[in-house]
């Protein structure tokens, strides 16, 4: 098992973002923006189910490592801190999964 964390992920991307190195993905990211950003996570995603449904475990493994990475490029421009959506996952497993979707009121 790795001793890497979406923790480690999350100051990387923020220590890159934060460099003025122009071959730097991240720091490019960042400087296009959160319209850039959200959709490579949005390409990623779909990327990531596609692997899924063709059964593609290798596939699934490097999409998901895609989607992590931009969903933390994403969170980082939008300033919001990984902990705190593990706040929410911590906060939402007080509660059964259905209890919890129907407070939210989503299907």
């Amino acid at each position: 098992m790795t001793a890497f964390t979406l923790a480690d992920l999350e100051r990387i991307v923020a220590e890159r973002a934060a460099s003025a190195d122009i071959k730097s993905y991240t720091a490019s990211l960042y400087a296009r923006g959160i319209g850039k950003a959200s959709q490579k996570l949005g390409e990623e995603a779909v990327e990531t189910v596609i692997a899924a449904i063709s059964g593609d475990r290798q596939g699934v493994v490097s999409e998901s490592a895609d989607l992590l990475y931009h969903l933390l490029v994403v969170l980082g421009i939008s300033g919001i801190k990984l902990e705190e959506v593990l706040g929410e996952l911590e906060r939402r497993t007080a509660q059964s999964g259905l209890e919890e979707k129907a407070a939210r009121g989503h299907d």
